[in-house]
Protein backbone atom coordinates (compact mmCIF):
# COMPACT_ATOMS: atom_id res chain seq x y z
CA UNK A 1 0.00 0.00 0.00
CA UNK A 2 1.24 3.47 -0.84
CA UNK A 3 1.56 6.24 1.73
CA UNK A 4 1.51 9.89 1.24
CA UNK A 5 5.66 9.96 1.77
CA UNK A 6 5.66 8.26 -1.47
CA UNK A 7 5.67 11.40 -3.68
CA UNK A 8 8.12 14.55 -2.49
CA UNK A 9 6.25 17.27 -1.41
CA UNK A 10 7.54 20.39 -3.27
CA UNK A 11 7.66 22.90 -0.61
CA UNK A 12 9.06 25.80 -2.81
CA UNK A 13 9.88 26.40 -6.16
CA UNK A 14 11.84 29.30 -7.48
CA UNK A 15 13.59 30.24 -10.91
CA UNK A 16 17.11 31.62 -9.36
CA UNK A 17 20.19 32.80 -11.57
CA UNK A 18 21.44 30.00 -12.23
CA UNK A 19 18.17 27.70 -13.07
CA UNK A 20 15.66 26.55 -10.82
CA UNK A 21 15.57 25.35 -7.38
CA UNK A 22 13.07 23.38 -6.02
CA UNK A 23 12.51 22.42 -1.66
CA UNK A 24 10.98 19.51 -1.21
CA UNK A 25 9.75 17.46 1.62
CA UNK A 26 9.92 13.53 1.69
CA UNK A 27 9.07 12.15 5.06
CA UNK A 28 11.15 13.33 7.68
CA UNK A 29 13.90 14.51 5.03
CA UNK A 30 14.37 18.27 3.18
CA UNK A 31 15.69 17.78 -0.34
CA UNK A 32 17.50 20.29 -2.76
CA UNK A 33 16.86 20.08 -6.44
CA UNK A 34 19.22 22.28 -9.03
CA UNK A 35 17.61 21.87 -12.65
CA UNK A 36 16.17 18.89 -12.16
CA UNK A 37 19.61 17.50 -10.51
CA UNK A 38 19.47 15.72 -6.79
CA UNK A 39 22.41 17.90 -4.98
CA UNK A 40 21.58 16.68 -1.18
CA UNK A 41 18.85 15.93 1.45
CA UNK A 42 18.64 16.00 5.14
CA UNK A 43 19.79 12.43 5.86
CA UNK A 44 22.73 12.06 7.52
CA UNK A 45 25.98 14.49 7.26
CA UNK A 46 28.86 12.85 7.77
CA UNK A 47 30.16 13.82 4.77
CA UNK A 48 29.72 16.94 5.72
CA UNK A 49 31.05 17.11 9.51
CA UNK A 50 33.70 15.22 8.08
CA UNK A 51 35.01 17.41 4.80
CA UNK A 52 34.84 20.23 8.03
CA UNK A 53 37.00 17.82 10.29
CA UNK A 54 39.23 16.85 7.62
CA UNK A 55 40.31 19.91 6.71
CA UNK A 56 40.81 20.91 9.90
CA UNK A 57 42.95 18.07 10.93
CA UNK A 58 44.75 18.52 7.84
CA UNK A 59 45.42 21.81 8.61
CA UNK A 60 47.48 21.02 12.32
CA UNK A 61 49.13 18.40 10.10
CA UNK A 62 50.46 20.95 7.99
CA UNK A 63 51.35 23.20 10.80
CA UNK A 64 53.24 20.51 13.07
CA UNK A 65 54.81 19.50 9.89
CA UNK A 66 56.39 23.37 9.54
CA UNK A 67 57.18 23.43 12.75
CA UNK A 68 54.89 25.41 14.91
CA UNK A 69 51.92 25.04 16.87
CA UNK A 70 47.99 24.79 15.60
CA UNK A 71 46.81 28.35 14.60
CA UNK A 72 44.16 29.93 16.96
CA UNK A 73 40.89 30.43 15.14
CA UNK A 74 41.39 29.88 11.64
CA UNK A 75 38.92 30.86 9.32
CA UNK A 76 37.14 28.76 7.09
CA UNK A 77 35.48 29.54 3.85
CA UNK A 78 32.54 27.05 2.99
CA UNK A 79 31.79 27.19 -0.72
CA UNK A 80 28.11 26.28 -0.82
CA UNK A 81 25.10 26.52 2.11
CA UNK A 82 23.67 23.46 0.90
CA UNK A 83 20.96 22.26 3.84
CA UNK A 84 23.41 23.63 6.44
CA UNK A 85 25.46 20.48 7.79
CA UNK A 86 29.05 22.02 7.23
CA UNK A 87 28.01 25.61 8.64
CA UNK A 88 26.24 23.87 11.65
CA UNK A 89 29.51 21.62 12.61
CA UNK A 90 31.92 24.70 12.17
CA UNK A 91 29.58 26.95 14.37
CA UNK A 92 29.80 23.66 16.89
CA UNK A 93 33.29 23.84 17.02
CA UNK A 94 34.86 26.34 19.44
CA UNK A 95 38.01 26.13 17.60
CA UNK A 96 36.68 28.10 14.13
CA UNK A 97 37.18 31.73 14.37
CA UNK A 98 35.46 33.31 11.26
CA UNK A 99 33.32 30.84 9.37
CA UNK A 100 32.89 32.62 6.19
CA UNK A 101 30.07 31.19 3.84
CA UNK A 102 29.27 31.88 0.52
CA UNK A 103 25.86 30.88 -1.54
CA UNK A 104 25.08 31.72 -4.77
CA UNK A 105 21.06 30.90 -4.71
CA UNK A 106 19.14 33.54 -3.01
CA UNK A 107 16.73 30.59 -2.23
CA UNK A 108 19.12 28.92 -0.36
CA UNK A 109 19.84 31.63 1.99
CA UNK A 110 16.50 32.83 2.52
CA UNK A 111 15.09 28.87 3.40
CA UNK A 112 17.48 28.92 5.96
CA UNK A 113 17.32 32.09 7.28
CA UNK A 114 12.94 32.14 7.36
CA UNK A 115 12.19 28.69 5.96
CA UNK A 116 11.80 24.97 6.56
CA UNK A 117 15.76 24.91 6.74
CA UNK A 118 16.11 26.71 9.89
CA UNK A 119 15.91 23.94 11.79
CA UNK A 120 18.93 23.02 10.67
CA UNK A 121 21.13 26.28 10.66
CA UNK A 122 19.16 28.94 12.87
CA UNK A 123 21.80 28.16 15.68
CA UNK A 124 25.04 28.72 13.67
CA UNK A 125 23.57 31.83 11.62
CA UNK A 126 22.95 33.40 15.07
CA UNK A 127 26.80 32.50 16.07
CA UNK A 128 28.93 35.69 15.87
CA UNK A 129 31.79 34.23 13.63
CA UNK A 130 29.31 33.24 11.46
CA UNK A 131 28.75 35.20 7.84
CA UNK A 132 26.47 34.30 4.72
CA UNK A 133 27.74 36.07 1.30
CA UNK A 134 25.65 35.89 -1.68
CA UNK A 135 27.67 34.85 -4.83
CA UNK A 136 29.13 32.87 -7.18
CA UNK A 137 32.15 30.89 -5.45
CA UNK A 138 34.06 30.83 -8.65
CA UNK A 139 33.90 34.70 -9.24
CA UNK A 140 34.21 35.12 -5.06
CA UNK A 141 37.95 33.42 -5.02
CA UNK A 142 38.49 35.44 -8.05
CA UNK A 143 37.77 39.21 -6.80
CA UNK A 144 37.71 38.48 -2.75
CA UNK A 145 40.86 40.64 -1.01
CA UNK A 146 40.11 38.52 1.93
CA UNK A 147 42.60 35.22 3.08
CA UNK A 148 41.36 31.75 4.54
CA UNK A 149 43.19 29.10 6.43
CA UNK A 150 40.69 26.34 4.98
CA UNK A 151 38.59 26.32 2.02
CA UNK A 152 35.62 23.33 2.47
CA UNK A 153 34.14 23.29 -1.17
CA UNK A 154 30.97 22.12 -1.90
CA UNK A 155 29.21 22.96 -4.54
CA UNK A 156 28.74 20.25 -6.76
CA UNK A 157 29.02 16.35 -7.03
CA UNK A 158 32.58 16.45 -7.56
CA UNK A 159 35.01 17.54 -9.60
CA UNK A 160 33.87 15.05 -12.47
CA UNK A 161 30.61 15.90 -11.98
CA UNK A 162 29.72 19.90 -11.33
CA UNK A 163 25.89 21.21 -11.13
CA UNK A 164 26.71 23.91 -13.45
CA UNK A 165 29.20 24.05 -16.81
CA UNK A 166 30.01 27.77 -14.77
CA UNK A 167 31.72 25.50 -12.06
CA UNK A 168 34.29 23.49 -14.28
CA UNK A 169 36.57 26.35 -14.40
CA UNK A 170 37.28 26.21 -10.23
CA UNK A 171 38.56 22.40 -10.88
CA UNK A 172 40.80 23.58 -13.42
CA UNK A 173 44.75 24.62 -12.63
CA UNK A 174 43.86 27.90 -13.02
CA UNK A 175 41.11 27.77 -10.76
CA UNK A 176 42.77 26.01 -8.29
CA UNK A 177 45.11 28.95 -8.78
CA UNK A 178 42.47 31.40 -7.75
CA UNK A 179 41.96 29.00 -4.66
CA UNK A 180 45.62 29.16 -3.47
CA UNK A 181 45.29 32.83 -3.64
CA UNK A 182 43.19 33.24 -1.25
CA UNK A 183 44.54 30.85 0.97
CA UNK A 184 47.49 31.78 3.97
CA UNK A 185 50.34 29.95 3.82
CA UNK A 186 50.25 26.15 4.84
CA UNK A 187 46.42 26.73 4.41
CA UNK A 188 43.75 23.53 3.37
CA UNK A 189 41.65 23.28 0.36
CA UNK A 190 39.13 20.65 0.92
CA UNK A 191 37.16 19.45 -1.98
CA UNK A 192 33.85 17.32 -1.27
CA UNK A 193 33.18 14.68 -4.03
CA UNK A 194 30.36 11.58 -4.70
CA UNK A 195 33.05 9.68 -6.11
CA UNK A 196 37.03 9.30 -5.97
CA UNK A 197 38.82 11.30 -8.98
CA UNK A 198 42.82 10.37 -9.08
CA UNK A 199 42.96 13.02 -12.21
CA UNK A 200 41.53 15.32 -9.92
CA UNK A 201 44.74 14.51 -7.67
CA UNK A 202 46.93 15.32 -10.26
CA UNK A 203 45.43 18.46 -11.14
CA UNK A 204 46.15 19.78 -7.40
CA UNK A 205 49.59 18.94 -7.54
CA UNK A 206 50.15 20.70 -10.72
CA UNK A 207 48.34 23.28 -9.23
CA UNK A 208 50.95 23.49 -6.65
CA UNK A 209 49.53 21.63 -3.96
CA UNK A 210 50.82 19.98 -1.77
CA UNK A 211 50.39 17.12 0.95
CA UNK A 212 47.36 15.89 -1.84
CA UNK A 213 45.07 13.15 -0.13
CA UNK A 214 42.01 11.73 -0.51
CA UNK A 215 40.02 10.37 2.90
CA UNK A 216 36.67 8.42 1.99
CA UNK A 217 33.50 8.40 3.50
CA UNK A 218 32.11 5.07 3.41
CA UNK A 219 28.22 5.04 2.54
CA UNK A 220 25.62 2.17 2.67
CA UNK A 221 25.75 1.55 -1.23
CA UNK A 222 28.18 2.29 -3.70
CA UNK A 223 31.49 3.94 -4.40
CA UNK A 224 32.34 6.07 -1.24
CA UNK A 225 32.18 9.97 -1.03
CA UNK A 226 36.03 11.51 -0.41
CA UNK A 227 37.40 14.40 0.49
CA UNK A 228 40.33 15.75 -1.95
CA UNK A 229 42.77 17.60 0.10
CA UNK A 230 46.16 19.88 -0.29
CA UNK A 231 47.98 22.50 1.13
CA UNK A 232 49.08 25.39 -0.30
CA UNK A 233 52.97 25.60 0.50
CA UNK A 234 54.20 27.50 3.27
Amino acid sequence: MSTPYDIPEVLDRREGPYGEVVLRRHGSLLQIIANGCFLMDTSDGRSERLLVDAALAALDAADARAGHGPRQEPHVLIGGLGVGFSLAHAAAAPRWGRITVVEREPAVIEWHRAGPLAELSARALADPRARIVEADLVAYVQETSDTFDVLCLDIDNGPDWTVTEGNDGLYSPAGLRDCARVLTPGGVLAVWSAQPSADFEGTLRNAGFQQVRTEEIPVARGVPDVVHLGVRPG
